[in-house]
């Protein structure tokens, strides 16, 4: 048996409020849309199945709801910035190699957006 992805499926009470986060500001494509929920996708990404369990969210942070990496951090901080996004965790390097922050979505959830060090 081999699985084959993980999908985070993530409440909200207006699913519709979903797109000005995830599309607009994420980049993330609308695949399927039946009302009572979205699922967004990227379409030119290759990943490997993943899912963590924490106790906290590392250097001391609460545990995010998600992950999300991107390929520019720096500027998708700019731009939480300009949107008016509420940051939880300001952009940071991180001893164990990431470059992240943590931005509250539309339904309340802390998401960790992140870029690996090179």
């Amino acid at each position: 048996m081999t699985v084959r992805r993980i999908v985070a499926n993530m409440f909200a009470d207006d699913p519709q409020q979903a797109q000005s986060f995830y599309q607009d500001f994420l980049g993330l494509e609308l695949a399927m849309d039946h009302g009572w929920i979205k699922t967004f996708v990227s379409g030119d990404a290759t990943m490997t199945p993943q899912m963590s369990v924490a106790s906290q969210g590392g250097s001391d942070t609460p545990v995010p709801a998600i992950s999300i990496e991107v390929d520019d951090v720096d500027q998708l901080y700019q731009r939480a910035g300009r949107v008016d996004l509420e940051i939880v965790y300001p952009i940071t390097d991180e001893p164990w190699g990431v470059r992240r922050f943590f931005v509250r979505d539309p339904f309340g959830n802390i998401v960790n957006i992140l870029s690996h060090s090179q």
